[in-house]
């Protein structure tokens, strides 16, 4: 949603690279184009007007002027505004001393409600709650019914004593207020400690909506007021906050179809013009596309900066432990990576969501936006279907796929031969930096680690080479350089006399590997 938002404060940016002294004709310039950009993306007049006189300010203060990198300076000044009116902190759900805690959704009809009351009940589940659904959406047609169906999806009960209507000719003829109120008094009767109440909405703010949205707040006292907005709606999503506030007097906002195409200002408008932090985020269709809201990581995806934490909460959510435990040991003993281990990792990222939504989290994924946006996520199914293609054997032992099989696996697995001929030399690839790994060379290529293309790799390999291999100058003196010819074997006789072979301190090595209950495999490291 903000890769329009993100490309122009990323441009904006990069004319400050390289600048040791920042004027301020460099900062105004730089403000005007951060204005620009946040009114293109449908930003609120009034928050762009605050955004950037407090960028501006702090800009031309001692922070900037002082900095080593003023640029560097900046983004971090731009970030931490963006932060603040996106909410400044995370908020969490605020549960209720004595259960059930009461959540009540309201928000325009099309805004997402029913399908997140059905989000926010998984994931509640998932955080070891036991939540209710409460129909209380009467006029719109089956939306009682979708409401049970996301219920089901999610496994979670649904309470919908009245069935509502089912078609736009029908007019609505249950109680919504006494549906509510029921809902809670049967939540604390099965003992569920979480009630989610979903609402009525309009197409637009009418008198009706707010009556009938306060009436169902006076009478189930909720703990949560949430206002679910649509975060595609753009300038108008204010105005529509702003009513629903003074209405409903809402306690936190959730922002649905953040995955859409859309400029975004709505995110970046509602939390600072109402003064009420946005706390949940929805970014597509399924029951798992939901989220608690950061407003730091937020706004470091805005400006490119990536989202790292979120990733690894995802990764840690769905990696299979007992795999990992698994391929850690082949690692200790130094098996080899098969096949079969490399369908197993492909299942375990798939298990973690969407691979575009994953890279786009990424530092610096902007950059390579219009590949990752020609990723076919398909690709995965495609790679699983040839290595199942393969018998056992084959992918015990890859080396013995001739010609003749893999044109039997690319009929089995409904690809090119040339397909299959890109997995294996992937797969070797992979398989060798898998044992260099495990030999404890490090990642080939890695900065900073052991092994080829890294910090440790062949440009030290080179150095300590030709240190080892280059002669002492010796003087042009015949006398004096046997001298130190003589005086060099002795200290190499000394060396050696004074530290014993086989020892890794001086000392005799008089151990015995097999009482010191080594890992399996390590004897091989001793010189037994």
């Amino acid at each position: 949603m903000f890769n329009s938002l993100s490309d122009r404060l990323t441009a904006t940016f990069k004319n400050l690279r390289g600048k040791g002294r920042l004027t301020e004709a460099d900062i105004d310039a730089t403000v005007r184009e951060i204005r620009r950009a946040l009114l293109d993306a449908d930003v609120a007049v009034p928050v762009v007007r605050a955004f950037t006189a407090a960028v501006r300010e702090r800009a031309l203060g001692l922070e900037v002027s002082q900095a080593l990198n003023p640029g560097q300076q900046i983004v971090k000044i731009v970030n931490e505004e963006l932060v603040g009116i996106l909410g400044g902190e995370t908020r969490r759900l605020r549960l209720a001393k004595n259960p059930p805690t009461v959540i009540m959704l309201a928000g325009l009809q099309g805004a997402g409600k029913t399908t997140l009351a059905g989000k926010l009940s998984k994931w509640l589940k998932g955080q070891g709650h036991s939540p209710l659904l409460v129909a209380c959406d009467l006029q719109r047609p089956n939306a009682v019914r979708q409401l049970q169906v996301n219920g089901e999806r999610a496994g979670v009960p649904v309470y919908a004593p009245h069935p509502g209507v089912s078609s736009e000719f029908e007019s609505a003829t249950g109680d919504p207020v006494a549906v509510a109120r029921q809902g809670v008094a049967e939540a604390r009767a099965r003992l569920h400690d979480v009630v989610i109440v979903d609402t009525a909405g309009r197409l637009g703010v009418d008198a009706e909506l707010m009556q009938q949205a306060a009436d169902i707040r006076a009478a189930i006292s909720p703990d949560e007021v949430l206002f679910v907005i649509d975060a595609m709606i753009g300038q108008d999503a204010v105005n529509t906050a702003l009513a629903f506030n003074e209405g409903v007097d809402f306690t936190g906002v959730v922002l649905t179809k953040l995955d859409g195409d859309a400029r975004g200002g709505a995110a970046l408008s509602v939390a600072s013009v109402t003064g009420k932090p946005v706390m949940f985020a929805s970014t597509g269709e399924g029951l798992n596309d939901f989220e608690l809201f950061h407003p730091d990581r937020m706004a470091s995806r805005i400006l490119d900066m990536g989202d790292i934490l979120t990733l690894i909460e995802q990764a840690e959510k769905s990696w299979d432990k007992d795999e990992a435990a698994r391929m850690a040991k082949k690692f200790a003993d130094q098996e080899d990576f098969t096949l079969d281990d490399f369908l197993a990792q492909m299942q375990q990222i798939r298990n973690m969501g969407s691979m575009k939504k994953m890279l786009m989290m990424m530092p610096g994924a902007a950059n390579m936006r219009e590949q990752l946006e020609n990723f076919d996520e398909r690709e995965i199914d495609r790679v699983e279907a040839i290595v199942r293609s393969m018998t056992p054997h084959e992918r015990l032992a890859p080396k013995i796929i001739n010609g003749s099989r893999r044109a039997r696996i690319a009929r089995g697995s409904g690809v090119h031969v040339s397909e299959v001929n890109g997995l294996l030399e992937r797969f070797t690839q992979a398989q060798k930096m898998m044992r260099k790994m495990a030999s404890g060379g490090g990642i080939p290529g890695m900065p900073g680690m052991a092994g080829p293309g890294g910090f440790g790799g062949p440009r030290k390999a080179k150095a300590a080479a030709a240190a080892k291999g280059k002669k002492k100058p010796r003087s042009g003196n015949p006398a004096k350089a046997a001298l130190e010819a003589q005086e060099a074997e002795a200290r190499r006789a000394a060396a050696r006399t004074a530290a014993p072979t086989g020892a890794a301190f001086g000392g005799q090595q008089d151990f015995d590997p097999a009482a010191m209950n080594l890992p399996k495999g390590f004897e091989k490291f001793l010189g037994k």
